[in-house]
C-alpha cells in the first residue's frame, strides 16, 4: 500500500469514528431521537463514498473501510453498543448498508482504468443514501396515506419522497460525476440517456424500497438502482 492508501484509511475510520461520536452526542445531549439520530449516520455514512473517490487510487483498497463495517456494524446491531445507531426494535440494515457499497464499488470502481463505472455505483448508493432515508423521515412525519405488501407498510407520501429524491439524486450522479476529478476515467452518458436512467432507476428502486422487509432495502435499493442504469447505460 501507498501512503495515500494509508492516509486514506486513517481519515475513513476517522470519519466513521466521528459520526457515530455525532450520532450519540446529538441523543445524549440534545435528546435527539434515535430515528433521526440514526439516520443522519446513514447519510453521512453514504456520502463519504465520495471521499472514498478522492482519497484512493485502487478500489482493492478503497473498498476497505466499508467491507470492515459489514463486521462492525453486525456487531454494533447484536449487541447494541451505540445507541444512536442501533435500537431494540431497529434492523440489520446497516449491515446491508455496508454490504451493499462494498459490492457495488467493487463491481463498477475501476480508478486505474481501462473504463471507470463507479458513476452507476455511486447512483445507487446515493438513492440509498438519500431516497431511502428521506422516503422513512417523510412518511413517519407525514404519511397519512398507508399501503401494506406483504409485512412491508409504507405511505404513499414516504414512497413519493422516494421516488423524487432517488430521480434528483441520480441524475445528478450520473450527469456530473463521469470524466470529474473524481471519476476521470468514466464515459459521460449523454443528456436524455441521464434523464432515462435516473426516472427508470429511481423507480425501481422505489418499488424495491416498498416491497422490501426489515432492513433489506438498504440492499435492495442500491444494488436494483444500480443494476437498471447499468443496463441502460448498455441498451
Amino acid at each position: 500500500m501507498t501512503n495515500n492508501d494509508f492516509i486514506g484509511l486513517a481519515a475513513s475510520y476517522g470519519y466513521a469514528i466521528a459520526l457515530l461520536i455525532l450520532g450519540e452526542g446529538l441523543r445524549r445531549l440534545f435528546g435527539v431521537k434515535p430515528e433521526l439520530t440514526r439516520k443522519v449516520i446513514h447519510i453521512g455514512a453514504g456520502m463519504w463514498v465520495f471521499g472514498v473517490l478522492l482519497l484512493f487510487k485502487h478500489w482493492q483498497i478503497g473498498i476497505l473501510p466499508f467491507a470492515t463495517f459489514i463486521g462492525l456494524n453486525y456487531l454494533f446491531y447484536r449487541y447494541r453498543f451505540i445507541s444512536a445507531m442501533d435500537t431494540e426494535d431497529s434492523s440489520p440494515g446497516t449491515v446491508y448498508f455496508a454490504i451493499s457499497v462494498t459490492l457495488l464499488f467493487g463491481l463498477f470502481w475501476r480508478p486505474d482504468g481501462p473504463v471507470d463505472n463507479v458513476p452507476i455505483a455511486v447512483a445507487g448508493v446515493m438513492a440509498m443514501t438519500w431516497g431511502d432515508a428521506l422516503a422513512a423521515l417523510i412518511g413517519r412525519r407525514f404519511g397519512q396515506h398507508k399501503y401494506q405488501v406483504g409485512n412491508s407498510v409504507r405511505s404513499w407520501e414516504g414512497s413519493a419522497a422516494m421516488l423524487l429524491v432517488s430521480t434528483v439524486m441520480i441524475f445528478l450522479v450520473l450527469l456530473l460525476l463521469p470524466g470529474s476529478l473524481l471519476s476521470p476515467l468514466a464515459q459521460p452518458f449523454t443528456v436524455g440517456r441521464v434523464c432515462l436512467a435516473a426516472i427508470v432507476s429511481a423507480t425501481f428502486a422505489t418499488l424495491a424500497e416498498a416491497v422490501s422487509p426489515h432492513g433489506t432495502d438498504n440492499l435492495s435499493v442500491p444494488l436494483v438502482a444500480a443494476g437498471v442504469a447499468w443496463i441502460i447505460k448498455h441498451i
